[in-house]
């Protein structure tokens, strides 16, 4: 997937800087499916923003929980789930209350 116009993005190295890992770590993690980088033109790996703070949970699991790399795609992948029927609560609630209310252009005669 190419990188988007006016997104943030941060190299492998910048990154495995910000977290004191090896570069080989991101690859690793990238290859188990945990990682998705945007790619360059020239296939450089480019990680968003997002991609930092899933590394951040990535790295709160394995390094202050204990939970191995099997662990993390299981709860990485709940978390994915979770969160989609959370938007799919707020969008049903949404429509519940879009439905309950009044229409406006309607005047009393």
């Amino acid at each position: 997937m190419p990188a988007q116009q006016g997104k943030e993005y941060f190299t492998i190295s910048v990154v495995s800087s910000m977290f004191s890992i090896h570069p080989q770590t991101l690859r690793l993690y990238e290859r188990e499916g945990l990682l998705h980088p945007d790619r360059s033109a020239g296939n450089t790996r480019l990680y968003s923003r997002q991609d930092i703070e899933h590394l951040s949970t990535i790295l709160n699991l394995t390094r202050e929980m204990g939970v191995n790399l099997a662990g993390v795609t299981i709860i990485m992948d709940l978390l994915h789930k979770l969160r989609h029927v959370q938007e799919e609560k707020q969008a049903l609630l949404a429509v519940r209350e879009a439905m309950a209310s009044p229409p406006r252009h309607m005047t009393s005669a």
